[in-house]
Protein backbone atom coordinates (compact mmCIF):
# COMPACT_ATOMS: atom_id res chain seq x y z
CA UNK A 1 0.00 0.00 0.00
CA UNK A 2 1.61 3.32 -1.25
CA UNK A 3 -1.46 5.66 0.74
CA UNK A 4 -1.61 5.08 4.48
CA UNK A 5 -4.50 7.51 5.59
CA UNK A 6 -4.52 6.94 9.89
CA UNK A 7 -5.12 9.10 12.70
CA UNK A 8 -1.62 9.72 13.04
CA UNK A 9 -1.23 11.16 9.90
CA UNK A 10 -1.26 10.70 6.35
CA UNK A 11 1.65 9.28 4.83
CA UNK A 12 2.31 8.18 0.96
CA UNK A 13 4.70 8.06 -1.98
CA UNK A 14 4.72 10.61 -4.27
CA UNK A 15 3.10 10.25 -7.80
CA UNK A 16 0.91 8.09 -9.43
CA UNK A 17 -2.96 7.74 -8.87
CA UNK A 18 -5.26 9.88 -6.33
CA UNK A 19 -6.54 7.72 -3.45
CA UNK A 20 -3.64 5.51 -3.90
CA UNK A 21 -0.41 7.29 -3.70
CA UNK A 22 0.32 11.22 -1.99
CA UNK A 23 -0.96 12.92 -5.21
CA UNK A 24 -1.89 16.86 -5.41
CA UNK A 25 -5.67 16.02 -5.41
CA UNK A 26 -4.71 14.15 -2.24
CA UNK A 27 -3.11 17.07 -0.35
CA UNK A 28 -5.35 19.38 -1.67
CA UNK A 29 -8.14 17.18 0.42
CA UNK A 30 -7.01 16.39 3.57
CA UNK A 31 -5.34 19.86 3.84
CA UNK A 32 -8.74 21.46 3.20
CA UNK A 33 -10.57 19.06 5.77
CA UNK A 34 -7.54 20.10 8.92
CA UNK A 35 -8.50 23.84 7.76
CA UNK A 36 -12.52 22.69 8.15
CA UNK A 37 -11.64 21.20 11.65
CA UNK A 38 -9.40 24.05 12.77
CA UNK A 39 -11.91 26.79 11.87
CA UNK A 40 -14.17 24.89 14.09
CA UNK A 41 -12.33 26.33 17.10
CA UNK A 42 -11.00 29.47 15.44
CA UNK A 43 -12.67 31.31 12.82
CA UNK A 44 -9.25 33.14 11.91
CA UNK A 45 -6.92 30.45 12.62
CA UNK A 46 -3.25 31.10 12.07
CA UNK A 47 -1.09 27.49 11.99
CA UNK A 48 2.78 27.13 11.32
CA UNK A 49 3.99 24.64 8.42
CA UNK A 50 7.35 23.07 8.77
CA UNK A 51 9.57 20.07 5.91
CA UNK A 52 12.09 17.27 6.41
CA UNK A 53 14.20 17.54 3.63
CA UNK A 54 12.78 15.13 1.35
CA UNK A 55 13.34 15.92 -2.53
CA UNK A 56 9.20 16.31 -2.55
CA UNK A 57 9.13 18.83 0.90
CA UNK A 58 8.96 22.13 -1.13
CA UNK A 59 6.23 21.37 -3.79
CA UNK A 60 4.43 19.37 -1.09
CA UNK A 61 4.25 22.98 1.03
CA UNK A 62 3.47 24.84 -1.81
CA UNK A 63 0.25 23.01 -2.09
CA UNK A 64 -0.55 22.90 1.38
CA UNK A 65 0.20 26.35 2.05
CA UNK A 66 -2.04 27.44 -1.03
CA UNK A 67 -5.11 25.37 0.05
CA UNK A 68 -4.61 26.48 3.54
CA UNK A 69 -4.35 30.60 2.30
CA UNK A 70 -7.97 29.63 0.12
CA UNK A 71 -9.69 28.40 3.05
CA UNK A 72 -9.06 31.43 5.14
CA UNK A 73 -6.23 29.74 7.37
CA UNK A 74 -3.07 32.11 8.32
CA UNK A 75 0.01 30.27 7.63
CA UNK A 76 3.22 30.93 9.05
CA UNK A 77 5.77 28.98 6.69
CA UNK A 78 9.39 27.70 8.53
CA UNK A 79 10.66 25.65 5.78
CA UNK A 80 13.30 23.18 6.30
CA UNK A 81 12.65 22.28 10.27
CA UNK A 82 12.47 19.12 12.35
CA UNK A 83 9.40 18.19 13.62
CA UNK A 84 10.24 18.97 17.65
CA UNK A 85 10.83 22.29 16.29
CA UNK A 86 7.55 23.02 14.67
CA UNK A 87 6.01 21.70 17.51
CA UNK A 88 7.76 24.74 19.75
CA UNK A 89 6.36 27.24 17.31
CA UNK A 90 2.71 26.33 17.70
CA UNK A 91 3.66 26.73 21.71
CA UNK A 92 5.65 29.85 21.71
CA UNK A 93 3.43 31.68 19.62
CA UNK A 94 0.04 30.23 20.89
CA UNK A 95 -1.10 29.08 17.35
CA UNK A 96 -3.84 26.98 16.66
CA UNK A 97 -2.05 23.94 15.29
CA UNK A 98 0.21 22.83 12.78
CA UNK A 99 1.38 20.67 9.92
CA UNK A 100 5.11 19.05 9.98
CA UNK A 101 5.94 17.51 6.25
CA UNK A 102 7.91 14.33 6.62
CA UNK A 103 7.45 10.54 5.97
CA UNK A 104 9.89 10.21 9.61
CA UNK A 105 12.32 6.70 8.65
CA UNK A 106 10.87 6.17 5.26
CA UNK A 107 12.89 6.34 2.30
CA UNK A 108 12.86 9.41 0.00
CA UNK A 109 9.96 8.85 -2.38
CA UNK A 110 7.60 8.88 0.57
CA UNK A 111 5.93 12.04 1.98
CA UNK A 112 3.33 12.55 4.92
CA UNK A 113 1.11 15.57 6.63
CA UNK A 114 1.47 14.93 10.48
CA UNK A 115 -0.91 17.42 11.74
CA UNK A 116 -0.85 18.91 15.48
CA UNK A 117 -3.42 20.52 17.97
CA UNK A 118 -3.00 23.73 19.76
CA UNK A 119 -0.77 22.37 22.38
CA UNK A 120 1.79 21.27 19.81
CA UNK A 121 0.87 17.66 19.86
CA UNK A 122 -0.54 15.43 17.73
CA UNK A 123 -4.30 15.02 16.97
CA UNK A 124 -5.98 12.65 19.64
CA UNK A 125 -7.59 9.44 18.33
CA UNK A 126 -11.58 11.29 17.88
CA UNK A 127 -9.58 14.71 16.47
CA UNK A 128 -7.85 12.32 14.07
CA UNK A 129 -11.34 10.66 13.21
CA UNK A 130 -12.99 13.76 12.82
CA UNK A 131 -10.22 15.04 10.09
CA UNK A 132 -10.85 12.01 8.16
CA UNK A 133 -14.57 12.18 8.53
CA UNK A 134 -14.04 15.64 6.63
CA UNK A 135 -12.19 14.29 4.00
CA UNK A 136 -14.78 11.56 2.94
CA UNK A 137 -16.99 13.88 2.76
CA UNK A 138 -15.40 16.32 0.19
CA UNK A 139 -17.23 19.02 1.05
CA UNK A 140 -15.50 22.13 0.89
CA UNK A 141 -16.25 25.54 0.99
CA UNK A 142 -13.40 27.62 0.12
CA UNK A 143 -13.23 31.80 1.03
CA UNK A 144 -13.61 34.66 -1.76
CA UNK A 145 -10.40 36.99 -2.15
CA UNK A 146 -11.46 39.23 0.12
CA UNK A 147 -10.81 36.61 3.02
CA UNK A 148 -8.25 35.01 2.09
CA UNK A 149 -5.67 33.89 4.69
CA UNK A 150 -2.13 35.36 5.12
CA UNK A 151 1.04 33.94 4.49
CA UNK A 152 4.04 34.67 6.99
CA UNK A 153 7.45 33.41 6.97
CA UNK A 154 10.11 33.07 9.58
CA UNK A 155 13.61 32.44 9.26
CA UNK A 156 16.11 31.07 12.33
CA UNK A 157 13.58 30.21 14.37
CA UNK A 158 15.20 27.09 15.56
CA UNK A 159 17.40 29.02 17.89
CA UNK A 160 14.23 29.80 19.79
CA UNK A 161 14.29 26.10 20.41
CA UNK A 162 18.08 25.65 21.03
CA UNK A 163 17.37 28.34 23.42
CA UNK A 164 14.72 26.60 25.46
CA UNK A 165 17.07 23.26 25.76
CA UNK A 166 19.84 25.37 27.23
CA UNK A 167 17.99 27.11 29.39
CA UNK A 168 16.41 24.02 31.07
CA UNK A 169 18.11 23.31 34.88
CA UNK A 170 19.27 19.53 33.58
CA UNK A 171 21.03 20.41 30.59
CA UNK A 172 24.58 20.99 32.51
CA UNK A 173 26.27 23.32 29.70
CA UNK A 174 29.38 23.77 32.13
CA UNK A 175 30.07 20.23 32.69
CA UNK A 176 29.37 19.27 28.77
CA UNK A 177 32.39 22.06 28.08
CA UNK A 178 34.59 20.84 30.56
CA UNK A 179 34.17 16.79 29.14
CA UNK A 180 35.60 18.71 25.99
CA UNK A 181 33.62 16.17 23.67
CA UNK A 182 34.58 15.23 20.00
CA UNK A 183 30.99 14.34 18.73
CA UNK A 184 30.02 12.40 15.03
CA UNK A 185 27.05 13.07 13.83
CA UNK A 186 24.82 11.58 10.83
CA UNK A 187 21.95 13.30 9.43
CA UNK A 188 20.84 11.50 6.92
CA UNK A 189 21.35 14.91 4.48
CA UNK A 190 17.98 16.35 6.05
CA UNK A 191 16.61 19.13 8.52
CA UNK A 192 19.25 17.81 11.43
CA UNK A 193 21.66 18.76 9.10
CA UNK A 194 21.17 22.16 9.68
CA UNK A 195 20.26 22.19 13.93
CA UNK A 196 22.06 19.85 15.40
CA UNK A 197 25.69 21.34 14.67
CA UNK A 198 24.34 24.65 15.93
CA UNK A 199 22.88 22.98 19.17
CA UNK A 200 26.00 21.10 19.79
CA UNK A 201 28.12 24.50 19.43
CA UNK A 202 25.53 26.12 22.20
CA UNK A 203 26.23 22.94 24.13
CA UNK A 204 29.91 23.61 24.52
CA UNK A 205 31.22 20.25 22.01
CA UNK A 206 34.50 21.12 21.37
CA UNK A 207 34.47 19.83 17.96
CA UNK A 208 31.77 18.31 15.61
CA UNK A 209 32.35 15.86 12.41
CA UNK A 210 29.75 15.65 10.10
CA UNK A 211 28.32 13.42 7.59
CA UNK A 212 25.29 13.58 5.25
CA UNK A 213 23.92 17.05 6.75
CA UNK A 214 23.56 18.59 3.39
CA UNK A 215 19.46 18.70 3.62
CA UNK A 216 19.25 17.83 -0.12
CA UNK A 217 17.00 14.86 0.60
CA UNK A 218 19.36 12.60 -1.13
CA UNK A 219 19.12 9.66 1.67
CA UNK A 220 22.66 8.01 1.66
CA UNK A 221 21.40 5.44 3.37
CA UNK A 222 18.06 4.14 4.83
CA UNK A 223 16.74 6.45 6.82
CA UNK A 224 15.78 4.74 9.46
CA UNK A 225 18.46 4.82 11.87
CA UNK A 226 18.89 0.70 12.77
CA UNK A 227 21.94 -0.70 13.37
CA UNK A 228 22.48 -2.13 9.93
CA UNK A 229 22.15 1.29 8.52
CA UNK A 230 24.42 3.29 10.49
CA UNK A 231 27.95 1.89 9.39
CA UNK A 232 29.04 5.06 7.79
CA UNK A 233 29.03 6.82 11.43
CA UNK A 234 30.55 3.70 13.24
CA UNK A 235 33.43 3.53 10.49
CA UNK A 236 34.03 7.19 11.17
CA UNK A 237 33.81 7.03 15.29
CA UNK A 238 36.23 3.96 15.21
CA UNK A 239 39.08 6.38 12.81
CA UNK A 240 38.62 9.43 14.42
CA UNK A 241 38.77 8.11 17.72
CA UNK A 242 35.76 10.26 18.78
CA UNK A 243 33.95 10.30 22.06
CA UNK A 244 30.11 9.66 20.74
CA UNK A 245 28.32 9.36 17.67
CA UNK A 246 24.35 11.17 16.86
CA UNK A 247 22.55 9.56 14.41
CA UNK A 248 18.76 11.03 13.60
CA UNK A 249 15.97 10.61 10.89
CA UNK A 250 15.11 12.83 8.88
CA UNK A 251 12.57 14.84 11.01
CA UNK A 252 14.67 14.48 13.95
CA UNK A 253 12.64 12.89 16.68
CA UNK A 254 14.49 9.47 16.92
CA UNK A 255 17.58 9.01 18.46
CA UNK A 256 20.63 6.48 18.13
CA UNK A 257 24.03 6.57 19.49
CA UNK A 258 27.26 5.50 18.79
CA UNK A 259 30.04 4.50 21.11
CA UNK A 260 33.61 5.56 21.20
CA UNK A 261 34.71 1.65 20.64
CA UNK A 262 31.85 1.46 17.65
CA UNK A 263 29.48 -0.39 19.42
CA UNK A 264 25.70 0.73 19.38
CA UNK A 265 24.50 1.79 22.31
CA UNK A 266 20.83 0.97 21.40
CA UNK A 267 17.59 2.63 20.40
CA UNK A 268 15.87 1.03 23.11
CA UNK A 269 18.56 2.25 26.04
CA UNK A 270 18.31 6.00 24.74
CA UNK A 271 15.39 6.13 26.83
CA UNK A 272 17.05 4.65 29.47
CA UNK A 273 20.14 6.29 29.99
CA UNK A 274 18.54 9.64 29.99
CA UNK A 275 15.91 8.34 32.70
CA UNK A 276 18.54 7.04 34.67
CA UNK A 277 20.03 11.15 34.27
CA UNK A 278 16.41 12.28 35.14
CA UNK A 279 15.72 10.16 37.97
CA UNK A 280 18.79 10.99 39.84
CA UNK A 281 18.29 14.42 40.03
CA UNK A 282 14.33 14.30 39.97
CA UNK A 283 12.35 11.80 41.59
CA UNK A 284 8.34 10.83 39.39
CA UNK A 285 7.08 7.99 37.33
CA UNK A 286 8.24 7.37 33.92
CA UNK A 287 5.68 6.17 30.49
CA UNK A 288 6.80 4.10 27.72
CA UNK A 289 5.03 1.95 25.61
CA UNK A 290 3.86 -1.86 25.53
CA UNK A 291 6.86 -2.99 23.09
CA UNK A 292 9.68 -0.85 24.68
CA UNK A 293 12.16 -2.32 27.12
CA UNK A 294 11.57 -3.86 30.23
CA UNK A 295 15.02 -2.47 31.00
CA UNK A 296 13.10 1.35 32.37
CA UNK A 297 10.55 -0.21 34.47
CA UNK A 298 13.90 -1.76 36.17
CA UNK A 299 15.33 1.12 36.41
CA UNK A 300 12.14 3.51 37.59
CA UNK A 301 11.57 1.07 40.43
CA UNK A 302 15.48 0.71 41.31
CA UNK A 303 14.66 4.83 42.30
CA UNK A 304 11.40 3.77 43.86
CA UNK A 305 9.34 5.49 41.84
CA UNK A 306 6.74 4.40 39.43
CA UNK A 307 6.72 2.86 35.87
CA UNK A 308 3.41 2.46 33.68
CA UNK A 309 3.12 1.41 29.99
CA UNK A 310 0.60 3.02 27.32
CA UNK A 311 -0.59 1.72 24.03
CA UNK A 312 1.93 1.90 21.31
CA UNK A 313 1.91 5.53 19.63
CA UNK A 314 3.30 8.61 20.55
CA UNK A 315 0.05 10.07 21.15
CA UNK A 316 -0.60 7.12 23.86
CA UNK A 317 2.21 7.90 25.48
CA UNK A 318 2.04 11.30 25.90
CA UNK A 319 -1.87 10.56 26.99
CA UNK A 320 -0.36 8.44 30.30
CA UNK A 321 2.38 11.15 30.54
CA UNK A 322 0.04 13.90 31.35
CA UNK A 323 -2.35 11.34 33.14
CA UNK A 324 0.56 10.21 36.04
CA UNK A 325 2.31 13.41 35.71
CA UNK A 326 5.49 11.13 34.89
CA UNK A 327 8.82 13.59 34.50
CA UNK A 328 10.26 11.63 31.53
CA UNK A 329 8.82 9.01 28.62
CA UNK A 330 9.17 8.18 25.27
CA UNK A 331 9.36 4.94 22.79
CA UNK A 332 11.71 2.63 22.43
CA UNK A 333 12.84 3.91 18.83
CA UNK A 334 15.08 6.70 20.40
CA UNK A 335 12.18 8.94 21.35
CA UNK A 336 12.83 11.07 24.11
CA UNK A 337 9.35 12.78 25.28
CA UNK A 338 10.95 15.09 28.11
CA UNK A 339 7.56 17.46 29.23
CA UNK A 340 9.56 20.09 30.98
CA UNK A 341 10.42 21.19 27.26
CA UNK A 342 7.64 19.81 25.64
CA UNK A 343 5.09 16.65 24.98
CA UNK A 344 6.60 15.15 21.86
CA UNK A 345 9.27 13.17 20.58
CA UNK A 346 12.41 15.31 20.29
CA UNK A 347 16.41 14.20 19.88
CA UNK A 348 17.44 17.88 20.20
CA UNK A 349 16.56 17.54 24.00
CA UNK A 350 17.29 13.83 23.76
CA UNK A 351 20.90 14.97 22.91
CA UNK A 352 21.50 17.39 25.56
CA UNK A 353 20.23 15.39 28.10
CA UNK A 354 22.63 12.29 26.98
CA UNK A 355 25.66 14.64 26.96
CA UNK A 356 24.41 16.28 30.20
CA UNK A 357 24.42 12.67 31.98
CA UNK A 358 27.58 11.13 30.42
CA UNK A 359 29.61 14.20 30.84
CA UNK A 360 28.84 14.39 34.91
CA UNK A 361 29.13 10.75 35.04
CA UNK A 362 32.71 10.76 33.65
CA UNK A 363 32.35 7.64 32.22
CA UNK A 364 33.41 6.68 28.33
CA UNK A 365 29.88 6.21 26.61
CA UNK A 366 30.42 2.29 26.54
CA UNK A 367 30.80 2.29 30.20
CA UNK A 368 27.97 3.86 30.78
CA UNK A 369 25.85 1.49 28.72
CA UNK A 370 27.52 -1.54 30.66
CA UNK A 371 25.32 0.09 33.69
CA UNK A 372 22.34 -1.13 32.11
CA UNK A 373 20.63 -4.24 32.11
CA UNK A 374 20.98 -6.31 28.92
CA UNK A 375 17.48 -7.38 27.52
CA UNK A 376 16.95 -8.27 23.08
CA UNK A 377 13.58 -7.94 21.47
CA UNK A 378 12.77 -10.05 18.73
CA UNK A 379 10.42 -8.46 15.86
CA UNK A 380 8.22 -10.72 13.81
CA UNK A 381 5.08 -10.87 12.37
CA UNK A 382 2.52 -12.81 10.49
CA UNK A 383 0.37 -12.25 7.55
CA UNK A 384 -3.22 -12.75 7.46
CA UNK A 385 -5.96 -12.90 4.99
CA UNK A 386 -9.43 -11.65 5.50
CA UNK A 387 -11.10 -14.53 7.15
CA UNK A 388 -8.97 -15.37 10.21
CA UNK A 389 -10.66 -14.14 13.41
CA UNK A 390 -8.06 -12.06 15.09
CA UNK A 391 -10.44 -11.38 18.13
CA UNK A 392 -10.52 -14.89 18.28
CA UNK A 393 -6.82 -15.66 18.43
CA UNK A 394 -6.24 -13.22 21.14
CA UNK A 395 -9.14 -14.80 22.98
CA UNK A 396 -7.39 -18.17 22.89
CA UNK A 397 -3.80 -17.11 23.51
CA UNK A 398 -5.11 -15.07 27.18
CA UNK A 399 -7.14 -18.14 28.07
CA UNK A 400 -4.14 -20.35 27.27
CA UNK A 401 -1.73 -18.39 29.17
CA UNK A 402 -4.30 -17.09 31.96
CA UNK A 403 -1.61 -17.77 34.68
CA UNK A 404 0.21 -15.27 33.49
CA UNK A 405 0.41 -11.67 33.78
CA UNK A 406 -1.78 -10.13 30.68
CA UNK A 407 -2.35 -6.55 29.58
CA UNK A 408 -4.80 -6.27 26.99
CA UNK A 409 -4.69 -2.36 26.01
CA UNK A 410 -3.15 -2.93 23.39
CA UNK A 411 -3.14 -6.45 21.78
CA UNK A 412 -2.06 -8.32 24.44
CA UNK A 413 1.23 -8.55 26.09
CA UNK A 414 1.99 -11.49 27.86
CA UNK A 415 4.46 -11.42 30.71
CA UNK A 416 6.65 -14.37 32.25
CA UNK A 417 9.66 -14.12 34.47
CA UNK A 418 12.00 -11.51 32.94
CA UNK A 419 10.76 -12.11 29.20
CA UNK A 420 7.35 -10.81 27.41
CA UNK A 421 5.46 -11.06 24.06
CA UNK A 422 3.45 -8.37 22.41
CA UNK A 423 0.65 -9.32 19.59
CA UNK A 424 -0.93 -6.11 18.37
CA UNK A 425 -2.77 -5.93 14.90
CA UNK A 426 -1.00 -3.46 12.34
CA UNK A 427 -3.14 -0.10 11.57
CA UNK A 428 -2.26 -0.40 7.90
CA UNK A 429 -1.20 -4.20 7.19
CA UNK A 430 -3.18 -7.22 7.30
CA UNK A 431 -0.76 -8.48 9.89
CA UNK A 432 -0.22 -9.36 13.43
CA UNK A 433 3.13 -7.67 14.85
CA UNK A 434 4.72 -9.78 17.44
CA UNK A 435 7.84 -8.02 19.65
CA UNK A 436 9.43 -10.43 22.10
CA UNK A 437 12.00 -9.30 24.82
CA UNK A 438 14.02 -11.79 26.94
CA UNK A 439 17.64 -11.64 28.59
CA UNK A 440 19.52 -13.23 25.50
CA UNK A 441 18.20 -12.95 21.57
CA UNK A 442 18.14 -16.41 21.38
CA UNK A 443 15.70 -16.47 24.27
CA UNK A 444 13.66 -13.85 22.75
CA UNK A 445 13.52 -15.53 19.56
CA UNK A 446 12.45 -18.75 20.99
CA UNK A 447 10.16 -17.07 22.89
CA UNK A 448 8.47 -15.35 19.56
CA UNK A 449 8.36 -18.76 17.81
CA UNK A 450 6.44 -20.21 20.58
CA UNK A 451 3.26 -17.94 20.17
CA UNK A 452 3.85 -18.09 16.44
CA UNK A 453 2.93 -21.45 16.54
CA UNK A 454 0.17 -21.04 19.23
CA UNK A 455 -1.29 -18.60 16.80
CA UNK A 456 -0.87 -20.82 13.91
CA UNK A 457 -2.59 -23.78 15.43
CA UNK A 458 -5.30 -21.65 16.34
CA UNK A 459 -5.44 -20.57 12.88
CA UNK A 460 -5.45 -24.29 11.22
CA UNK A 461 -8.42 -24.83 13.84
CA UNK A 462 -10.67 -21.99 12.44
CA UNK A 463 -9.72 -23.10 9.08
CA UNK A 464 -11.23 -26.62 10.19
CA UNK A 465 -14.32 -25.21 11.55
CA UNK A 466 -15.14 -23.29 8.69
CA UNK A 467 -15.10 -25.79 6.51
CA UNK A 468 -16.99 -27.76 8.85
CA UNK A 469 -19.13 -25.61 9.07
CA UNK A 470 -19.41 -25.35 4.88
Amino acid sequence: MSLIVSVSGIRGTIGGYEGKNLTPLDLVKFASAYSIWLKKYNTNPTIVIGRDGRLSGLMVSDLIVSTMIAMGVNVIDVGLSTTPSVEMQVILKNLDGGIILTASHNPREWNALKLLNNKGEFLSDNDGKNVLLIADTQHFRYVDSNNLGKLFEINNFHNQHIKKIIDLDLVNVREIKKAKFTVAIDCINSVGGIVIPELLKKLGVKKILKINCTPNGIFKHNPEPLPENLFQIIKLVKRKKVDLGFVVDPDVDRLSIICEDGTIFGEEYTLVAIADYILQNKPGSTVSNLSSTMALKELTEKYKQKYFDAPVGEVNVVEKMKEVNAVIGGEGNGGIIYPELHYGRDALIGIALFLSHLATSKLLCSHLREKYPDYFISKNKIELTSNINITDIFDKLKNKYKNNQINDIDGIKIIFDKEWVHLRRSNTEMIIRIYAESDSINKAEHLAKKIIEDIKEIIRNQVLKNLENN
